[in-house]
């Protein structure tokens, strides 16, 4: 997995931070996670291939999360896209998009599809041969969700020593990648085991954004690779976080913690503070394996 940060910061755009935007990369598939504002300018300085894009996730409609997408689907249609393009968020966000392009005779010459969720359970909104995405109820003022990106494990990998080994035809390699043992000309069976290699480890990614500290996530991203979890206070500032319905690093941390996570990426940070590695050090004194997200960092995991 490979994530771009495109924005990280809570409210409004600055010109040295944008709102809340994620390219996600896996096996070779392109997701979008939410779009604030400018996230198409922020696609584009960072090199990224947008119109590979064919899935877009929108985890409430604050509009810190979601007014670029309008801006992108617009963008799209004068670049001539031919991709179905599918967005996955609240109820009424086909609404609001529909009613921007109806008013602006801006219709899209691709097939737009919105998939509006309102279940208050995780429940599965994504899934390939590849993939599969479930939502992580979260608790902000409004109808709110998480994503919880989750590799499916690959083919086992073959020992190519051992296939030489036993003069197995090439035509039988995909079958044997699949499970299956083989059968020799003269009847012996060799065992799956010993032509082939265990599959990569499949990882999994959890986004979190706006919510309050709420442990009812942990059972569905616990052992997950990587937890991005909003922070955008410090502990200072708690009343302020839970009047909002925000979180603090250290409730961010402490979640990190008690799923068992491997790494916490904080990001949604308020601009009221001088610097965001105040959140670092204040997340440090609960969970160790800290990243902090900013506008342009990658991450690969």
């Amino acid at each position: 997995m490979k994530l771009t940060i495109l924005g990280c910061y809570a409210a409004t755009p600055r010109t040295i931070t944008n709102p809340t935007s994620q390219f996600l990369e896996i096996r070779n598939q392109m997701f979008l996670i939410d779009c604030g504002e400018g996230t198409q300018v922020q696609l584009r300085k960072n090199k990224l291939k947008f119109s590979k894009i064919n899935h877009i996730f929108i985890s409430h409609l604050h509009g810190d999360h979601f007014y670029g997408l309008v801006g992108l689907i617009s963008t799209f249609m004068l670049l001539n896209r031919q991709n179905d393009l599918h967005v996955y968020g609240p109820k009424g966000i086909k609404e609001i998009i529909l009613l921007q392009l109806r008013y602006s005779n801006s219709f899209t010459g691709y097939n737009l599809y919105f998939h509006e969720l309102t279940s208050k359970e995780s429940e599965i909104i994504y899934e390939d041969e590849k993939v599969l995405v479930k939502t992580i109820p979260l608790k902000h003022r409004i109808y709110t969700n998480g994503f919880l990106f989750q590799e499916k494990i690959g083919d086992r990998k073959l020992n190519i020593d051992a296939v030489q080994e036993y003069k197995i035809d090439t035509c039988y390699y995909q079958k044997i990648k699949n499970g299956r043992d083989i059968t020799l000309d003269n009847g012996i069976i060799i065992s799956n085991e010993d032509l082939t290699f265990d599959p990569v480890q499949p990882k999994s990614y959890a986004f979190c954004s706006d919510t309050m500290y709420d442990e009812s996530i942990i059972p569905i991203i616990e052992n997950c690779d990587l937890l991005y979890h909003e922070t955008t206070f410090l502990e200072s500032e708690a009343d302020k976080a839970e009047k909002t319905m925000h979180s603090t690093a250290k409730q961010a941390a402490t979640i990190a913690i008690k799923a068992n996570v491997k790494y916490l990426l904080l990001g949604h940070y308020s601009t009221r503070y001088d610097s965001i590695d105040l959140f670092k050090q204040e997340a440090e004194t609960i969970f160790s394996n800290l990243l902090l997200a900013d506008d342009g960092k990658t991450f690969e995991f």
